[in-house]
């Protein structure tokens, strides 16, 4: 009886400083994991709406001529602005094709050619294009080049008295090249910049001047603009995501 009870007093001892020392121990922290921002998906897919402005400076100034004395000047630089209409399919992941129309008008594109006394005047009030365009894009970031049909109004040949009566065969339509630069800064907005290069073939001009005496005038055609501007895209493909 008497080990008996020296091993219970033992084991009591034992249990009551194994609970002292744990109240004195104290209370565990637990750490909850890390949480990881997600990684946004840009998705380009959709249909777009924008708006830009920038600058058109003349092309090619050569010009052929059969009147003396005749002299001519590139256009002039000239400020302009509009707007574009289009739609993106991302693919692959990476890549993208898209076709756009694009229209601005021009502040004033004017070629003249003078003698002294009289002169021509050929300009261009406005600048449209419809174009397909091939990019890569990397995240929020996009390049890409574009290409197609251009066109500009027609009604921008006009001379003095002493050049009439003048007959022109002026192209309203011809080609477009250009490529640019657009990354998306908010899930539906992207901003750009872009140039694009417009030709419409050869002027050739045919007049009479006083006497009568029949001359003939040929000059290319061409613009090169660049633009900045910023786009509105509605997303069919949804929203820019999370990637977890």
């Amino acid at each position: 009886m008497g080990y008996r009870s020296a091993l219970l007093a033992f084991s009591a001892a034992v249990l009551a400083s194994t609970a002292s020392v744990a109240a004195d121990l104290p209370a565990r922290t637990y750490t909850k994991a890390p949480v990881y921002a997600p990684a946004p998906i840009f998705n380009w897919t959709g249909i777009y709406v924008g708006a830009h402005i920038g600058a058109a400076f003349g092309g090619d100034n050569g010009y052929a001529t059969t009147l003396p004395g005749l002299t001519g000047s590139n256009r002039e630089a000239a400020f302009l602005g509009g707007g574009q209409l289009g739609a993106d399919y991302q693919f692959a992941p990476n890549w993208l094709v898209g076709i756009e129309g694009q229209i601005s008008g021009l502040s004033g594109s004017d070629r003249t050619f003078s003698n002294g006394i009289d002169s021509f005047r050929d300009r261009s009030d406005w600048l449209a294009s419809i174009t397909g365009r091939l990019g890569y894009t990397w995240g929020p970031g996009l390049i890409y080049a574009k290409g197609g049909v251009a066109f500009r109004d027609d009604n921008g040949l006009a001379a003095t008295a002493g050049f009439l009566p003048a007959v022109a065969s002026r192209e309203s339509t011809g080609y477009t090249v250009g490529g640019g630069l657009e990354y998306m800064f908010a899930p539906a907005w992207s901003a750009k910049v872009e140039y694009q290069y417009y030709n419409f073939d050869t002027t050739n001009v045919a007049f009479t001047t006083v006497g009568p005496v029949a001359q003939a005038l040929s000059y290319k055609d061409d613009l090169h603009t660049v633009k900045v501007g910023v786009n509105y895209r509605f997303n069919w493909g949804g929203p820019v995501v999370a990637k977890y």
